[in-house]
């Protein structure tokens, strides 16, 4: 793969994850465990879309397996969207 299929690059567009979780409670436990993770700077959830989003900003290159491990410990799912929607 490349570098930005595997990992989220630091920049004003971050990358944006798809989720299962549908609760508020659920949204707001996922972005407190991302948060704890080094290089996540901020987690920007949008809940008016189903499925639920987030969007993942980082001040370092951080893994998308990473990310998904720590949603993954939680019981929920993160399915990263691609860079460009074809």
């Amino acid at each position: 793969m490349s570098l930005m299929d595997d990992n989220v690059i630091p920049g004003n567009y971050g990358k944006v994850f798809g989720t299962d979780a549908n609760e508020t409670a659920d949204l707001l436990a996922i972005k407190e465990a991302l948060l704890k993770l080094d290089g996540i700077s901020n987690i920007a959830i949008d809940d008016n879309i189903f499925p639920k989003e987030f969007n993942v900003h980082t001040d370092k290159i951080v893994k998308i397996e990473a990310i998904e491990d720590v949603v993954k410990s939680l019981g929920f799912h993160a399915i990263p969207k691609s860079l460009f929607e074809l």
